[in-house]
């Protein structure tokens, strides 16, 4: 046979499978490559939007504390029953901010494992503003029958409803006990329609829960109404075996960012950021508040072959306490 027509060798059948296999190894090995950073990527992004989220929807909160829809630092009287109770967080006024440090619990909301209970070792906070939801204007205000006229009847107002009322001069925080929306009246009067319902009908400050008709205090054309807003933030179980980042208000709580493992607060207090369990914080000084989350990815993506985590931080100012 002509040395042209012969075939290959098994030696050269050989090299040319173990050129071929490093080939493919390679190409293996750079899509395995590829496809871990792509995860690693997309964790990343996702760390980053829960994060962003979470100090989103912090911030607004944090940024209305204390405040009033009218002005700031005006005496606010509160007549609903049992105002400073720690069971009613969501009437009590107080200082509009409050903070618990990792050992601390909420009153009646004790650390658990269930879903939406808060993780031990980890921060909370307690705000309560009159600014952070829109209002409707007073038209009329008559004292001895507990009823403000609105300038609209699509105010949104219902039986129980806390709201705080304020005109430049004062505020004052009461629960509607009648209201209707084909009319534009609502009412405020002490007893037991709602709970836990009011003290007196005066609205005047300092409060006198002594007398029916309590201090007396009229409301001019052009002073608001708005719903008393509530909020406490805290990391607690989600139901996937994971933490995430709770918003709980009167009607229970609320899973707002997914991967938030922890939660840790200071206040500016002074020229200085504290613990919520420093002495030296006075809650009606704080100004800002300094919000450190440590996300983690949802997927074994780090190189040690566990999640991803990261802490980032975040100040927000108390925009009713700005100079």
């Amino acid at each position: 046979m002509s040395r042209r027509a012969a075939g290959f060798s098994l030696v050269e059948l050989m090299i040319a499978l173990l050129i071929g296999l490093i080939v493919v190894g390679g190409a293996v090995s750079l899509f395995i490559t590829n496809r871990q950073t792509s995860r690693t990527t997309e964790n990343l992004s996702r760390m980053q939007e829960n994060a962003r989220v979470a100090f989103e929807m912090m911030s607004r909160d944090i940024r209305e504390a204390a405040g009033t829809p009218c002005a700031k630092n005006i005496p606010v009287a509160n007549v609903v029953n049992n105002s400073t109770a720690p069971a009613n967080w969501w009437a009590n006024w107080g200082d509009g901010i409050l903070g618990y440090d990792d050992n601390q619990p909420f009153p009646n909301a004790p650390f658990g494992s269930g879903d939406a209970q808060r993780v031990a070792g980890t921060d909370a906070i307690e705000i309560k503003s009159g600014s952070a939801t829109p209002g409707v204007t007073v038209v009329a205000h008559n004292p001895s029958s507990a009823e403000f006229h609105l300038n609209t009847n699509q105010h949104h107002l219902e039986d129980g409803d806390v709201v705080m009322v304020c005109d430049y001069v004062q505020a004052a925080i009461t629960q509607i006990t009648n209201s209707s929306s084909s009319n534009s009246n609502v009412v405020h009067n002490p007893g037991n329609t709602v709970s836990p319902g009011n003290c007196t009908k005066g609205l005047g400050y300092p409060p006198l829960c002594s007398s029916t008709n309590g201090t007396p205090y009229t409301y001019k054309p052009n002073s608001l109404v708005v719903k008393l807003s509530a909020a406490r933030w805290y990391v607690g179980n989600n139901d996937r075996n994971g933490r995430s980042l709770y918003r709980a208000d009167r009607n229970g709580g609320q899973e707002v960012a997914d991967g938030i493992s922890n939660l840790q607060l200071r206040y500016l207090a002074g020229d200085q950021y504290l613990p919520a369990s420093s002495p030296l914080v006075a809650w009606k000084d704080v100004t800002a508040v300094e919000v450190a989350l440590d996300v983690v990815s949802g997927e074994r993506v780090g190189s040690d072959g566990q999640p991803l985590t990261r802490r980032l931080t975040h100040v927000v100012a108390l925009r009713n306490r700005a100079p």
